[in-house]
């Protein structure tokens, strides 16, 4: 399945920071507070929420204080049509394991 988005990386940084700020909101926190929560430094939070830029360990952090953890759980995995749909396919495994260049 392809899927074609016609969103740039930087339009969905800034959607992403946008709901992070639209939660922080909602669970009536300040950008002090949820900095000490997560761990984020309140200058990095800021900036966030401003540009959408942040390191994804800090992204991560930020998620975890909000309750958002485990959206990225279901990043970069197989769509059920990939999976196996038996033992003996899981048997016979010969995906590549690395990248060639």
């Amino acid at each position: 399945m392809i899927s074609i988005s016609m969103k740039s990386p930087n339009e969905m940084a800034g959607e992403i920071a946008k709901k992070a700020k639209d939660k922080r909101l909602t669970l009536n926190l300040s950008q002090q507070t949820l900095s000490e929560k997560s761990g984020v430094s309140y200058g990095t939070l800021k900036k966030f929420e401003r540009t959408g830029q942040i390191s994804l360990e800090s992204l991560l952090k930020i998620a975890l204080a909000l309750d958002e953890f485990e959206g990225f759980e279901c990043l970069f995995t197989k769509s059920s049509d990939e999976l196996p749909s038996s033992i003996d396919e899981i048997l016979k495994d010969k995906s590549r394991k690395r990248g060639r260049t």
